[in-house]
């Protein structure tokens, strides 16, 4: 039985205008992916920036590897890798300044860097001729792929995805897909993502967990979500995502 590195025991966040994530109790297992799906203002990013330390619950915690997460310890703060939407690449460095930027900052000799530049380069099909590019010259596609580097070059033991491909057209979209799959497959990285998509969640993750109104209103598979409803509004959720081809019982 894989063994869980991230678990959330009756995690609770309050904001300002009253709204409420939680209580969440989730687990991850070691070298799975989950994926966080649901509406807009479900609690997905709340969720996904407690766990980078970028938010402090109200209640509960978080556990990695069986030890309380703590976001102000340095040492934890390299276990996680983050890519945000759009990539969130600074405009005044070039992509492999972009991507090597923490592994600088921290003192990485230039064979090092380069060594590990190359081969996340090859990891990502992120062609070498443009890492000397600035951002405004890079495709979209691209511009996550420098994302991912940056987010996977300490070698984390956690990725942590925010709507990696919202913003990108569906063919460079489906590309990414495929390649993010691969990424997963090689590293075994454990792996937390957020998206509106069930499609490419179910691609993508091992384990989904629909949230709504800041609970958990089921997890598991596709199959389960589809099949196995546990209320009315994971149907709903189901037959609203339309690039989804639903079994006959599933849609009758």
């Amino acid at each position: 039985m894989p063994q869980a590195l991230i678990e959330l025991r009756g995690l609770t966040k309050r904001h300002s205008r009253g709204a409420v994530v939680g209580p969440i109790d989730l687990a991850v297992e070691r070298g799975r992916t989950l994926a966080l799906i649901g509406p807009s203002g479900s609690g997905k990013s709340t969720v996904l920036r407690i766990l980078l330390g970028l938010l402090s619950p109200d209640a509960g915690e978080v556990l990695f590897g069986g030890v309380r997460a703590d976001a102000a310890d340095p040492a934890f703060r390299r276990r996680v890798g983050y890519v945000v939407q759009g990539g969130g690449l600074f405009p005044h460095l070039t992509a492999a300044e972009n991507a090597t930027l923490v592994a600088r900052f921290l003192g990485w000799d230039a064979a090092r860097l380069a060594g590990r530049l190359e081969a996340l380069a090859r990891l990502t099909q992120f062609p070498p001729d443009a890492l000397a590019r600035h951002p405004r010259q890079l495709s979209g596609g691209q511009a996550q792929r420098v994302s991912l580097m940056r987010a996977l070059f300490l070698d984390p033991e956690v990725l942590l995805l925010d709507e990696p491909l919202g913003a990108l057209d569906p063919i460079t979209r489906a590309e990414l897909q495929a390649d993010l799959r691969r990424a997963f497959d090689d590293l075994g990285k454990t792996v937390v993502l957020v998206t509106h998509d069930l499609a490419e969640a179910s691609f993508l993750a091992h384990r989904l967990a629909l949230l709504r109104d800041g609970r958990v209103v089921q997890e598991g598979t596709l199959d389960d979500l589809v099949r196995r409803p546990a209320d009315p509004f994971v149907t709903r959720f189901v037959r609203a995502q339309r690039a989804i081809v639903l079994p006959p019982e599933a849609t009758a």
